[in-house]
């Protein structure tokens, strides 16, 4: 658009005609604003906004190229302006399709960009237990295992996750069951097991120090009804990790497990 723009030779007779009102430059430094002009011979006709009426000025007295160069960056600065808004519209129109695509329940899921129409892929609910000397048991959300002083850990069974994804990283999609912290962690692997979350019980308060290792993440809220969109700041590291949601300090933890491998 600018080549052209600054390519236009001066005919006998010219016109230009612009969607918006710009300023008619003078050899003086001084300018006219107007909606348009043309050229006839040795004069230039313009349309004045000032006086609403066409008035004439010989071609010499006009700083043509400075016009014309103004004109090429404006022309230039719109045509990119319509280039993002027509990709934050697609943009859009994807996410809306997307939502579209994940089911209201509450849990975990990644749709595959490379199959056709975004194949949805749901993750199973992993299955904690809370470790202390005393032995394991099984976490449940709804009636919390009884605290022992001392410290514990939350664990989920296995070496790794059912779940593999392949992108370092994914867009997760997280349906929440309540308003509460969620994000993604990365899970230490042991022998037969994978801790999620290291535990220390106070004595007398019972109170509960939960320690966790969380990934920072982008959160962005897709629907009214804590329908939501994560994604890692950084490259995430080959290993174990897990979707959590919980209230911090009441062991109620909520844990989808993935690995990532490249």
């Amino acid at each position: 658009m600018r080549f052209l723009l600054r390519a236009l030779t001066l005919p006998l007779f010219l016109s230009l005609l612009w969607a918006a009102n710009f300023k008619l430059y003078l050899k003086d430094g001084n300018y006219h604003l107007v909606r348009e002009y043309k050229i006839e011979g040795e004069n230039l006709s313009y349309y004045s906004i000032e006086r609403s009426d066409w008035e004439e000025i010989p071609v010499a007295l006009v700083d043509l190229k400075r016009t014309k160069d103004e004109l090429a960056d404006k022309a230039e600065a719109r045509a990119e302006e319509a280039k993002v808004l027509d990709e934050e519209d697609k943009a859009l129109k994807q996410e809306r399709a997307e939502i579209k695509k994940i089911p209201r329940d509450p849990g975990v899921y990644t749709l595959d960009a490379e199959s056709d129409g975004g194949k949805l892929n749901i993750f199973p609910q992993a299955v904690s237990k809370v470790h202390t000397d005393k032995g394991r048991t099984v976490l449940k959300v709804l009636s919390p295992v009884p605290l022992i002083n001392g410290k514990a850990s939350v664990e989920l069974d296995g070496e790794q996750a059912p779940t593999v994804i392949h992108s370092s990283r994914p867009d997760l999609y997280v349906q929440l069951s309540a308003e509460e912290r969620f994000g993604i962690i990365k899970l230490t692997t042991k022998k037969g097991i994978r801790v999620a979350e290291r535990v220390a019980i106070v004595p007398i308060s019972k109170e509960v120090m939960e320690e966790i290792d969380e990934v920072a993440v982008f959160r962005k809220q897709l629907t009214e009804s804590d329908l939501y969109k994560i994604w890692p700041e950084k490259p995430l590291e080959p290993g174990e990790y897990a979707v959590i949601q919980f209230s911090p300090g009441k062991l109620n933890a909520q844990m989808w497990d993935f690995s990532y491998r490249p």
